[in-house]
């Protein structure tokens, strides 16, 4: 499952998703990538954000966090 794949498999189930690549912090030599989840089964308390050096990592971090929850996109 690639990430647009798994942001539409989301929000089908209530979720926001936002992935961010953010170019100020890449120039900066910053930790670029983030992600942010909430809502529908995770539940209002589950505000999850991971703001990681790569796509992939915050990939892996959201998907850990799924699982946690309960939620996973290949059971």
């Amino acid at each position: 499952m690639d990430l647009l794949e798994l942001m539409e498999w989301l929000a089908e189930r209530g979720v926001t998703t936002v992935f961010k690549a953010d170019g100020d912090r890449m120039v900066e030599r910053r930790t670029a990538w983030m992600v942010i989840v909430s809502g529908g089964p995770l539940g209002e308390d589950s505000f999850f954000r991971a703001d990681l050096a790569t796509a992939d990592a915050c990939l892996e971090s959201l998907l850990a966090h799924l699982e946690a929850r309960g939620l996973s996109p290949f059971a």
